[in-house]
């Protein structure tokens, strides 16, 4: 079959765009420099996306086995890179049901969630313990409430047998006893020790880091460099809350959560690697994004927990009472 020019032209002109949008989007992911945070703010598979469709309206053109190759090479990309696809390792795990977490290997599990709660005020106001109370969370993260929103939850979960903390707008809640309050002065991050009823403790830390950049103007200088000074204080932010946390409780058990407006790909991330594991990724199972509530494109609600504890189980859960899905995990703490 014979083409016109215009569709070679054309054709090809798609497969080199595509080509191009691969190797930026690889070397944007791979390396993260700060001065790409506004391109890879977006999903890998969202640029991957958009390579596709070149690549599959150059074989429209062309009918070129390279088109397919390119097309090829882009599935591949999404697979290995997009965070959502790591929970295909997971197949076989089960998600966390409401009710008790109950146990594994014949130990109790603790049930942790967080939840950014939007200050009660979602669709003309709600209440987000409804939510979280049929999941009869051990510990809640809460992010965007109130002192008297989390007082409000603590009694709706524990009926005054529970106890919690509040820090500027986060709260911490659990049915068991909090032994001591360590609060940063610098950031809406705090930090909490937590009894168990074996006497065991453990540290909790729930973080809300600064707010995202949400300029997706791309042809516009000021977009990039916004996010790029925004990517740069949450990672500051980060580093002040694991300090914290190392210098008062060096060692101790610790399940840190909450909202970091940034993707697990977030260079941010790599603080926690040393001494924390993302319980979507060990145990994760479903679409794991959390923002927005409606079509989350974003894995930004997160709990990771330290080597002292297993991930069993962990799901993000819709609500109606939020525009954050909210995340259940269960953990078994190991020796």
């Amino acid at each position: 079959m014979r083409y016109s020019r215009f569709s070679r032209r054309a054709g090809w002109s798609l497969v080199g765009l595509s080509l191009l949008l691969h190797l930026i989007t690889v070397f944007a992911f791979a390396r993260q420099p700060e001065w790409m945070a506004a391109f890879t703010v977006m999903p890998i598979w969202v640029w991957s996306g958009i390579g596709l469709v070149f690549s599959i309206t150059a074989f429209w053109f062309l009918r070129a086995p390279l088109s397919l190759w390119v097309t090829g090479i882009w599935a591949v990309t999404v697979l290995i890179g997009s965070d959502e696809a790591r929970v295909i390792a997971n197949v076989g795990k089960s998600a966390p049901e409401p009710g008790p977490a109950g146990l594994a290997d014949g130990q109790p599990l603790v049930r942790v969630l967080t939840l950014n709660c939007k200050f009660f005020n979602y669709g003309g106001g709600s209440d987000p313990a409804t939510d979280i109370q049929r999941w009869e969370p051990d510990i809640v993260l809460l992010q965007e409430a109130m002192p008297y929103h989390v007082k409000h939850v603590a009694d709706r979960l524990y009926h005054g047998r529970g106890d919690y903390r509040s820090h500027k707008d986060n709260g911490v809640v659990t049915r068991w006893k909090i032994t001591r309050e360590v609060r940063n002065p610098l950031y809406r991050d705090q930090q909490v020790t937590i009894m168990k009823p074996d006497e065991t403790l453990i540290e909790v830390v729930n973080v809300h880091l600064a707010t995202a950049a949400t300029d997706l103007r791309l042809w516009n200088s000021e977009c990039w460099r916004t996010h790029s000074e925004n990517r740069m204080v949450r990672g500051t932010e980060l580093w002040h809350t694991l300090q914290i946390l190392a210098d008062t409780a060096p060692g101790r058990p610790a399940i840190l959560g909450g909202d970091f407006n940034a993707p697990p790909s977030d260079p941010i991330q790599s603080l926690l690697k040393a001494n924390f594991e993302d319980a979507f990724i060990k145990a994760g199972t479903g679409w794991g994004n959390t923002y927005q509530r409606r079509i989350p494109i974003h894995r930004i609600d997160q709990i990771h927990a330290s080597r002292q504890f297993r991930a069993i189980r962990c799901a993000a859960v819709t609500t109606k009472r939020s525009d954050h899905r909210m995340v259940v995990a269960d953990f078994l703490q190991v020796p």
